[in-house]
């Protein structure tokens, strides 16, 4: 009798699967290779997930079969919301035994976990934000354990922009300390509140200075204030192009966020090829993540505009 190993093999390689070589992705459209290497946020899937049309155990697959995509970036609330048997300190759990064994049966690299709901780096109650800390070094396990060169926590926390920055070096520098024991590189998004500042973050990271502690720019998460009414409306928004500027050299990664296309299949809101020139001219060679988060086109057909949208700036660009 085949093992399930076997069988998922067969599977994969019967559905079209398997015929993405690992490095598909490094071509354009037009046949050139990028300079960059493409993957998939999970976040670009969440409404399925915690819709329960699909797993975080069913995400790796997906990628592959359906994008034909070979990296994949995880959220950790998705581990959380579907599936009971992940357990919170079990680094070696069945559940993470089986997420590995289905990345290896479909030739998906796994490149970082995304935190959230573990706490602020920044938080000004020591306690708290060493809790923060301690919260998150599960994930970094988790990380090391998958095969995950990196986790994105976040820097947030009460006061004025120079205590927040002085509390979220400290926390950072703390789980980076950590993390570097394992090989693991602990980076930070512009997520809201004063990380969506370019400077503010950048003055972090040097503070912080250490090798493994980095940026993960989002092309989309410049609004620095939200309207308490709909949190849809900006307030005050960094400029996306000076900040992708000021955090790539600090990037470990990068996040192509994604909402509304036009006719010719361009992001209606943001200049893709000004910001990809941004990212190629810091010398950035590493893994760009999809991350679709609109509402006129279905997950799925997001990221697929997504992808062709890379591959077309990328083959601009390359």
């Amino acid at each position: 009798m085949n093992s399930r190993r076997d069988f998922l093999k067969t599977f994969a390689a019967a559905s079209g699967v398997m015929a993405f070589a690992p490095d598909m992705l490094a071509a354009s459209e037009a046949g050139k290779k990028l300079f960059f290497e493409i993957s998939l946020a999970e976040w670009s899937l969440h409404k399925a997930i915690f819709g329960g049309q699909m797993t975080n155990l069913d995400f790796p697959v997906k990628a592959r079969k359906d994008f034909g995509i070979g990296i994949v970036e995880y959220v950790n609330t998705c581990f959380k919301s579907s599936s009971k048997d992940f357990k919170e300190n079990g680094k070696d759990s069945a559940y993470l035994k089986e997420l590995l064994m289905r990345c290896n049966d479909n030739g998906v690299k796994n490149h970082l976990i995304m935190c959230d709901a573990e706490g602020d780096m920044g938080d000004s109650d020591e306690k708290k934000r060493l809790q923060t800390v301690d919260n998150h070094k599960k994930w970094v396990e988790a990380a090391k354990f998958l095969g995950c060169k990196t986790i994105r926590v976040n820097a947030g926390g009460k006061g004025s922009a120079e205590e927040v920055a002085k509390n979220a070096a400290d926390g950072l520098a703390k789980l980076s300390e950590f993390a570097a024991t394992m090989k693991i590189n602990v980076i930070v998004e512009n997520h809201g509140g004063y990380s969506s500042n370019g400077e503010w973050l950048t003055g972090v990271m040097k503070a912080v200075n250490m090798k493994n502690c980095g940026t993960l720019p989002d092309f989309g998460n410049f609004c620095i204030k939200r309207d308490a009414a709909n949190w849809r409306t900006c307030l005050d928004e960094y400029d996306r192009y000076k900040g992708v500027k000021e955090l790539m050299p600090f990037a470990k990664g990068v996040s192509a966020k994604t909402n509304v296309f036009d006719a010719d299949g361009n992001e209606r809101n943001i200049d893709y090829v000004r910001l990809m020139k941004i990212v190629k001219e810091a010398g950035f060679k590493g893994i760009v993540g999809i991350e679709f988060e609109g509402e006129e086109l279905s997950e799925d057909e997001g990221i697929k505009a997504t992808l062709k949208l890379l591959q077309k700036v990328g083959g601009i660009l390359s």
